[in-house]
């Protein structure tokens, strides 16, 4: 069966993650995705993160996968033509730039809906196309600063800590815009009119913040950090075993902490903490003795223990852990594939699964710089080789 995006064309013109990301989620899914970079170095993604040779990272190997790569001076006119050009059979074109630059290199809203009206326009930035900080720039860091992810994560005798990686904004922003762009699209197809896709990169960690926003909104409470735990939830945290490895451990509900206690071998537990509210008045006391009851054994019987009282549990993984997950492995969440340097890559697999379309990864990022200008500009537009030759001796491809 033909993959579930088969006929769509993505133009990526954004650069490094979150609207890029966006593209990669539609490509993993049998869009035509064509990577649009600067002349010369090509994106800056080739050269962030760990390089697998000079100037190229295994970074971009991977979230660059499934995509064909061409050259284009947005800045130059004859560059903008060829944008709109392509722009003409493309139905979603992702960008990231600080709002206004499009607009300023004739390649905005209004300039691409007038050669393609029913065209889907993802636009990712840092605030967003409005607003007063619409023209600050901002990565990742600053998105979870804003968002008001930072602000809950650590302990708070200490500064608040970027939680995770840097990068979770732009890949939750990035996904949200694949999510959004979609339902533009069937938009589009009922209605035949394109529209934007708006996105800043910090509104996808406002959108994850559970019941912080309506409980400041009723009642004026500002949640704190209180390192791995939860405000509203215990016992729900992180243990230490003998070992020295953690172990993840979360009770929702009375029903959940009765089957922690029975894994303990303290039923009394459920008694004397029958509640969610008793639970909540006494954290300190319960977490110590939970941490207890984990170091008291290795990480692997603390776990075989709590599977088999059914309490929602998991260690708390390393990369060396997740390699030697049995589990990962199984739902194949880490791939292999031929690495164009040499060898093979691992890399994440396809999220999520689907069972009659899935997903696939049929090639990974290009290594070179404009690798497939030849097969778009002239198979595509009908450029002839000696115009192409003539445009990337004028810095224009």
């Amino acid at each position: 069966m033909p993959p579930a995006l088969d006929g769509l064309r993505v133009l990526d013109l954004a650069t490094f993650v979150a609207a890029p990301f966006c593209c990669t989620l539609l490509g993993e899914f049998g869009a035509e995705v064509i990577k649009v970079e600067q002349p010369g170095g090509g994106d800056d993604l080739r050269r962030l993160g760990t390089p697998a040779r000079p100037g190229l990272s295994y970074w971009w190997l991977v979230e660059s996968r499934n995509k064909k790569a061409i050259t284009c001076n947005l800045r130059e006119p004859d560059g903008q033509a060829l944008v709109k050009r392509l722009a003409r059979d493309t139905d979603v074109l992702a960008e990231n730039f600080r709002p206004g630059t499009l607009e300023r290199w004739n390649l905005g809203w209004d300039a691409l809906r007038r050669v393609r009206p029913r065209l889907v326009m993802v636009r990712i930035s840092a605030f967003g196309q409005t607003g007063p900080y619409r023209e600050r720039p901002g990565f990742g860091r600053i998105a979870a600063a804003m968002g008001g992810l930072s602000y809950l994560s650590g302990y708070p005798d200490r500064p608040p800590v970027t939680p995770g990686t840097p990068t979770i904004p732009d890949y939750l922003a990035g996904a949200l815009a694949a999510f959004g762009a979609l339902v533009a699209l069937e938009h589009a197809r009922r209605t035949g009119e394109g529209q934007v896709v708006d996105l800043g990169l910090y509104e996808p960690m406002l959108r994850m913040l559970d019941e912080l926003i309506p409980v400041h909104g009723a009642r004026g409470h500002v949640r704190e950090r209180i390192g791995s735990g939860i405000e509203y939830v215990v016992p729900h945290n992180h243990y230490r075993a003998r070992d020295g490895r953690w172990v993840a451990i979360a009770c929702t509900n009375d029903r959940m902490f009765e089957r922690l206690a029975t894994a303990m071998a303290r039923p009394d537990l459920a008694a004397e903490f029958p509640t969610m509210g008793s639970r909540l008045q006494r954290r300190v006391e319960l977490d110590e003795l939970v941490q207890a009851w984990v170091a008291s054994a290795e990480a692997p019987e603390v776990l075989a223990r709590l599977d088999a009282a059914e309490v929602p549990c998991g260690l708390v993984a390393s990369a060396r852990d997740l390699f030697a997950d049995p589990h990962v492995r199984a739902r194949d969440n880490i791939l292999e594939m031929p690495n164009p340097l040499g060898g093979l890559l691992s890399m994440i697999g396809i999220v999520p699964r689907l069972t009659a379309t899935p997903g696939r990864v049929d090639r990974l990022g290009p290594v070179e710089v404009g690798a497939d200008n030849e097969e778009i500009y002239c198979g595509r537009l009908g450029l002839t080789r000696d115009e192409l030759r003539a445009l990337a001796d004028r810095g224009v491809v």
